[in-house]
């Protein structure tokens, strides 16, 4: 499927696309926050591509991976780029050894010099820009280096923190059917065992910075200098913050309200 002229008009609106996906990374996670707000609520996280394009094109939210890279690639094929679908088990703040379930959603990009990997939906640590296939070699990005480490048939996408590497998630470069995503993001979108069910996650990467929000825990993050944080005092200080640092359009304020004091 492609996107029409109108929705891509939008969209390029919305981030300021120049059409080289190298730069429009930095420029979606810029722009279109990371949020789960609709499993957090029980509401369904439906990633068929007229949804995806209403939600966070016209409808003033975000997402998650498979909606954040659901849309990029739609874009990224309509205006003539080839994009595989890959999945990936998240080992983010994990072991690296830990077994967790393929449940993320990233995009291998074919690029005149090369393919590259790009993924505009995994929260606070988003590489926000696109990496290389080359293993073991840091590659600069907008925020934080990041590499990728080849080992036994299967990439891992690691962070450089405080000097220190830590791995995000492993993959390999079997390409996904849809029918896979819908699984996982069923999966996501449902299960008591998911940690979208059970608290609020929002991130966004301007220039320079990233902001995160953990229920009422909200913090700035800037390279070289300690992080500012700062705990939020009410479920109506959290709508604030979801409005005007994130912008996001929150779909239903009253049962939001109502969730977050059961987080309290």
């Amino acid at each position: 499927m492609s996107l029409s002229a109108d929705d891509l008009r939008s969209y390029f609106d919305r981030i300021g696309w120049d059409g080289e996906p190298r730069a429009n990374v930095q420029a979606h996670t810029a722009t279109i926050p990371f949020e789960n707000l609709n499993p957090l609520l029980g509401q369904p996280v439906d990633i068929s591509p007229e949804a995806v394009v209403a939600k966070l094109v016209h409808g003033g939210r975000g997402g998650y991976c498979f909606e954040q890279n659901g849309l990029f690639r739609l874009v990224l094929e309509t205006v003539g780029f080839s994009v595989i679908g890959l999945a990936a088990r998240v080992l983010w703040m994990l072991p690296d050894d830990a077994v967790t379930p393929r449940t993320h959603m990233t995009l291998l990009v074919e690029l005149a010099d090369g393919p590259v990997l790009a993924d505009v939906g995994f929260g606070g640590a988003v590489c926000t820009g696109v990496l290389d296939f080359v293993s073991d070699v840091p590659q600069e990005t907008p925020h934080e280096r990041y590499r990728l480490v080849q080992s036994d048939g299967e990439w891992r996408q690691q962070t450089e923190i405080a000097g220190e590497w830590r791995t995000t998630y492993r993959f390999d470069l079997t390409p996904q059917p849809q029918i896979d995503y819908e699984l996982a993001n069923w999966w996501t979108s449902t299960s008591p065992l998911s940690h979208f069910t059970q608290g609020l996650t929002v991130a966004r990467s301007p220039a320079g910075r990233r902001m995160t929000l953990r229920n009422f825990d909200f913090a700035t993050h800037r390279l070289g200098v300690p992080s500012e944080r700062r705990r939020l005092e009410s479920p109506a200080e959290v709508c604030a913050v979801l409005e005007t640092e994130f912008g996001i359009r929150i779909p239903d304020r009253d049962a939001l309200i109502s969730r977050l004091a059961a987080l309290a």
